[in-house]
Formats: C-alpha cells, sequence, structure tokens
C-alpha cells in the first residue's frame, strides 16, 4: 500500500513514542520491590520531618510572641492602675474564698517579686471602705503564701477579724502568733487586743493579758486601757484590783490634766501676744 510522505513521519514518531515508555516501563519493572519501598519511606520521612520542622518553628513562634506581648503587658500597666484593679477586683466578687484566692493567684502572677507594697495599698483601700471581711481572705492568703509574716500584718488581722465579729478566731492569732512572748510585742498590739477583748467581754483574758504585761513591767500609757483594766477587775469582782490599778497609773491620768493644763496655758500667753501686737 501507498503512504504518503506525511502519513509514513507520522507513523515512524508514535514507534518511537511506544519503544520509549516500553523501555521506561522495563526500567522500572527492573527495580527491585524492596528498593522502591526504601525510597518511598525515605521520601516519606524527609517529608514528615520537614513538617514537623515547620510546625515546630510555628510553635516556638507563637511562645515567643506570647511571652513578649505578655511581658509588654505587664510593663505598660503601671502599679498604680495594678493595684486598682486588684481593689475593683476583690470589690466585684462574691463572698467566696476560692473565688479571691484564684483572683489574687492570677493578679500576682504577673509578678516578679511578691507584691507586697501593692498589696498593703489595697489592704488600706479595703479598710477605708470597712471591706473586713475581704481584708481577713487576703492577709489569709499573703499567710498561705508564706508572706507577710510580721507583726503588723497579724495585727491588722486581728483588728479585721474583730471587725467582722470573729472575736474568737482574733483571740486565737493573738494566742499562737502574737502574744508568745509579751516582753517584744508592741505596745500598740497590747492596748488593741485589751480593748478587743473588752468589747467581747472577754475579762478573763483581758486581765491575764494585763497580768503577763506586768510581769514584764510592761506600763500602760493610755487612760482609756487604764480604766478598761480597772473595770474588767470590778466587773469580775475585784476591787481591790481595781483601786490597786489606779493608784499605780495615777500618773497617767495626771499626765493628760498637766498637758491640757500647759497647752491651755500657751495658748492664753500666745492670744495675750497677738492682742498687743
Amino acid at each position: 500500500m501507498w503512504k504518503s510522505p506525511a502519513i509514513s513521519c507520522i507513523v515512524r514518531r508514535l514507534t518511537r513514542a511506544r519503544l520509549g515508555v516500553q523501555t521506561l516501563s522495563s526500567s522500572y519493572g527492573s527495580i527491585p520491590l524492596a528498593q522502591l519501598s526504601d525510597r518511598e519511606y525515605a521520601n516519606d520521612r524527609c517529608s514528615s520531618e520537614a513538617q514537623f520542622s515547620h510546625q515546630a518553628a510555628f510553635q516556638n513562634l507563637d511562645q515567643n510572641a506570647g511571652s513578649v506581648q505578655k511581658d509588654k503587658i505587664g510593663k505598660n500597666i503601671s502599679r498604680k492602675e495594678k493595684t486598682g484593679f486588684l481593689i475593683n477586683t476583690l470589690m466585684d466578687l462574691k463572698d467566696n474564698k476560692e473565688g479571691i484566692y484564684g483572683a489574687l493567684d492570677a493578679w500576682v502572677a504577673w509578678e516578679r517579686e511578691f507584691p507586697i507594697g501593692p498589696l498593703k495599698h489595697a489592704l488600706l483601700a479595703l479598710e477605708k471602705e470597712h471591706q473586713w471581711h475581704r481584708i481577713v481572705q487576703v492577709i489569709k492568703w499573703m499567710l498561705s503564701k508564706g508572706q507577710g509574716n510580721t507583726m503588723g500584718a497579724y495585727g491588722q488581722l486581728i483588728r479585721a477579724l474583730d471587725k467582722d465579729h470573729r472575736a474568737e478566731e482574733a483571740h486565737t492569732i493573738w494566742v499562737k502568733k502574737v502574744g508568745t512572748d509579751l516582753h517584744s510585742v508592741p505596745w500598740k498590739l497590747c492596748s488593741m487586743m485589751i480593748s478587743v477583748y473588752y468589747r467581747n467581754n472577754m475579762l478573763d483574758r483581758l486581765v491575764k493579758l494585763f497580768k503577763g504585761m506586768e510581769a514584764f513591767d510592761r506600763k500602760l500609757y493610755d487612760k482609756v486601757i487604764v480604766q478598761r483594766v480597772a473595770n474588767a477587775h470590778e466587773m469580775l469582782g475585784m476591787p481591790e484590783e481595781k483601786k490597786r490599778v489606779l493608784q499605780k497609773y495615777a500618773d497617767v491620768f495626771a499626765e493628760k490634766k498637766q498637758r491640757f493644763g500647759k497647752r491651755s496655758k500657751q495658748s492664753t500667753t500666745k492670744e495675750k501676744q497677738d492682742n498687743m501686737q
């Protein structure tokens, strides 16, 4: 059969293409199956390692970005704003110990060092609002963290407990944490505890505290406190002790009168000088 040159050219190209496909197929057929599996496994492993590397890089980037943002937030907020935020949070929270402790834990987590200063400001603000129960919770949380273990903190706790009508608990704190060594307890705390006992009709404990102070030669310097000690002895049926106390501290009452007299005399002298001018 006669074939045109164009058809002959097409036939030759198709034949060459078929031979190329057969050659390629035979070459793949000559490769062992195990070798193919190893290559595929290696390729898959490289792909997985590359993917894992990319994921790890993105995770590190997210962590770094988070830490940078956290550090930026902590630096941008002033101490005054942090304290104000804490006060508002404590005011708004319900009366729940877990909620209060959780809020305090979250608030202090931003700080590198325990923020004892801002907490003192927060406690003073709570005192102004007569939030005695909140004050008790905050101080107890501080003590649970090993912070604020001072006479001042315990005095503030005792006062808040007394205001919160928890005098028995205030007495327990005094006995365990403060009144163990009456020789070194500040006079201000002793005076406060005498007042707590007097207000809550714990007269036996008041007299016991007074006797302990006398044993260390600790003297009373406040007229009101002296009078309360004397009254406690009288109400307990000890009139002789009342008389002794009043006689012992008669100078406290005399000093008060003398001070007022001096001030009055000085004021009169100043008025005369002003009139002469």
